[in-house]
């Protein structure tokens, strides 16, 4: 027994786990640097006089190349690979965040904040999360991708509530600086522990027993993602996913994540504790996503959806009518809202991957996650007109739990229909 117990390997920790953690630093960044304009919104206000419906243009942009940004940016760490890619966006964000101390002028908003920083975060989106998890993980990956995605609401966790009392007590432009040096501080550390592939350190993927060779890819990163969607519109599926991910994404990050401090505002509730309700829901969310996809593992994607859409637009019926209850109310909404908040990901994800090959989910995802981001730009701009126009939120909140419902009854029909022989999955 002794010689047996000399001669067996020692079990060591999986590298797959630390390119996770590393990625789960990355998205956390990345989430809190989108989200930051939402603590901005009334200290630019204030010192600018600008509207919430110019804000919002700047915000929608950003939110907007946010999505668009996703499957190109698939087919350039496919081409580069994930280290240089990833390190290059975030050096964007840093540049980008800390330029932004320095504008005056909307237009320097919306190009800082819309295209440039929009643009960085597009490269470290949801994603990048989907992209690692299918390269290093065979076993667990729903709970690896649910743990991935509910890292954007840990950001929010992390950053906001710091950030809003940073904004009240140094001011906006002190805010700026701070996500700018936490992002660049994260470069060192990507460079020297994320891997672009099990394969370069002799590596099978978590779960698995062989190799997986590394492809050979020379394809234009561009054509290749323009190939997925042309693939992409011509499948019921394809349409299905994406409008259920624009009706989420008008519902969590451009209208609750944008507008919530605002609204809170307008009803008598301090900024930083509208921020820690922000906070509040990106533990609930964490939980939330996680437990996600570890159902995702276990049970029909379709039906998940179902319940996440439905709860979620219920939810949001009742947000104008818990401020009637100050912030006990909030805090109820909070807590319910933030367990489905993006709980969606990793069932659309695999939903994507049945339909398109496991090897293009990633790919396809961008494109289903650039209409979730098309959804989100539109209702950040939308509900900042609603406010400018009516002086309250209730005709946006109201919208978006119908529409939620609606996308409740959309994801029941993904893959009722057997896929056409033209749609065969997407080669690699």
């Amino acid at each position: 027994m002794s010689a047996l117990s000399e001669t067996r390997p020692a079990q060591r920790l999986h590298y797959a786990w630390i390119i996770a953690a590393v990625t789960f630093l990355v998205l956390l960044v990345g989430a809190g640097v989108r989200a930051t304009p939402s603590v901005l919104i009334v200290p630019w206000e204030r010192e600018f006089g600008w509207t919430a419906a110019t804000i919002g243009v700047g915000i929608a942009l950003n939110i907007f190349l946010y999505g668009m940004i996703g499957p190109f940016a698939v087919a350039i760490i496919e081409r580069f690979g994930l280290r240089r890619s990833v390190c290059g966006a975030l050096f964007i964000l840093a540049v980008g965040t800390a330029a932004t101390s320095l504008m005056t002028a909307p237009w320097q908003m919306v190009l800082l904040w819309g295209i440039v920083v929009g643009s960085g975060s597009g490269m470290v989106a949801n994603v990048l999360g989907a992209t690692v998890a299918g390269r290093w993980f065979a076993k667990r990956r729903g709970l690896v991708l649910g743990m991935l995605t509910a890292s954007s609401a840990t950001g929010q966790l992390v950053f906001l509530p710091v950030l809003a009392s940073l904004a009240v007590e140094q001011g906006w432009r002190s805010v700026s600086l701070v996500v700018a040096a936490a992002t660049l501080a994260l470069i060192p550390l990507v460079a020297f522990l994320l891997r672009d592939r099990p394969a370069d350190l002799g590596l099978p993927r978590y779960g698995e027993a062989a190799i997986t060779p590394t492809p050979v890819l020379t394809e234009n990163p561009a054509r290749r993602a323009l190939r997925g969607l042309r693939i992409g519109l011509q499948s019921r599926d394809f349409w299905l996913l994406a409008g259920t991910f624009f009706i989420c994404g008008a519902s969590t990050n451009g209208l609750i994540g944008t507008h919530l401090i605002p609204a809170c505002i307008d009803h008598g509730i301090a900024e930083v504790t509208a921020a820690g309700l922000l906070a509040l829901m990106g533990i609930c969310d964490l939980i939330g996503t996680t437990a996600s996809g570890w159902l995702t593992d276990r049970f029909d994607s379709r039906k998940l959806l179902a319940w996440y859409y439905g709860l979620r637009g219920l939810s949001l019926i009742f947000l104008p009518y818990s401020f009637d209850y100050s912030f006990y109310g909030l805090s109820l909404f909070a807590v319910f809202y933030g367990l489905d908040w993006i709980a969606t990901v990793p069932p659309t994800v695999q939903l994507a991957g049945k339909s398109f090959g496991e090897e293009n989910a990633a790919l396809m995802f961008g494109w289903i996650a650039a209409a979730h981001q098309i959804g989100a730009a539109s209702a950040a701009w939308l509900a900042g007109m609603v406010r400018t126009d009516t002086g309250t939120y209730l005709g946006a909140f109201v919208s978006a739990g119908l529409l939620c419902l609606v996308a409740a009854l959309m994801a029941a029909f993904v893959g009722r229909k057997p896929a056409e022989p033209a749609l065969r999955p997407l080669p690699a």
